[in-house]
């Protein structure tokens, strides 16, 4: 059984609104039981659907950062906001592969045609702007190794059970581009642009293997 959250909002504070939230939060209880879906908390707000900066939508988007629940909720797109809000939260949401489930539509949240196409351009300008990062950094570190510098590589092959030769990294650029909040797989791609043929599980095991080491000279400073 999957976990869920119900998010109910109304645009003003009038006391007349707080019958819409109890109808919402009604309603959207009942859809939960159509769906063998899991309420894990149900978050009511009273604020304008073009104010992105809402109480409830931080505590909602943490939940969902920290997977304590991976469905959402709400009478319809325009309960997460209005105009350029709510096109931000849906971009947020289906990164996160976070499945939306509607009153109005009975089940899973359908898009209009307009709605789809912004999000899709969204998505389309993010992954340039990450590529266009991306090849920001690699020119960057060409022009460092033209120029002389020489990445600190890790030993070789030393505590390598499968025997196989162990591949030179420059374990200081996966740390430094792993803080500029690059995934795993971007900084390997990075590090393939630059010459070294590492895998994203590679990257990913070499910069535990870093953290590790770096926690175990902490505790014995301490």
């Amino acid at each position: 059984m999957s976990n869920a959250i119900i998010y109910c909002r109304v645009s003003t504070k009038n006391e007349e609104q707080e019958s819409s939230l109890n109808r919402q939060r009604t309603e959207l209880e009942e859809l939960a039981k159509q769906h063998n879906l899991s309420v894990i908390q149900v978050i009511q707000e009273k604020a304008s659907g073009y104010d992105f900066e809402r109480e409830g939508l931080f505590e909602m988007m943490e939940m969902f950062k920290l997977r304590q629940a991976d469905c959402l909720l709400i009478q319809d797109d325009t309960r997460l906001g209005r105009g350029s809000a709510k096109i931000a939260l849906l971009h947020l949401l289906m990164k996160d592969n976070i499945k939306l489930y509607t009153v109005s539509n009975q089940g899973d949240l359908q898009l209009s045609d307009a709605d789809e196409m912004v999000l899709k351009i969204v998505s389309m300008v993010e992954e340039y702007q990450r590529k266009l990062h991306n090849a920001k950094i690699k020119r960057g570190m060409k022009k460092a190794v033209e120029n002389g510098y020489k990445p600190i590589r890790n030993l070789g092959n030393k505590g390598n059970e499968a025997g196989r030769e162990r591949i030179d990294i420059p374990i200081e650029e996966i740390v430094r581009l792993r803080k500029a909040k690059l995934s795993f797989n971007d900084i390997a791609a990075t590090l393939r642009g630059l010459g070294y043929p590492v895998s994203k599980a590679t990257v990913n095991r070499r910069y535990l293997e870093y953290i590790e080491k770096m926690e175990s000279l902490q505790e014995k400073k301490s």
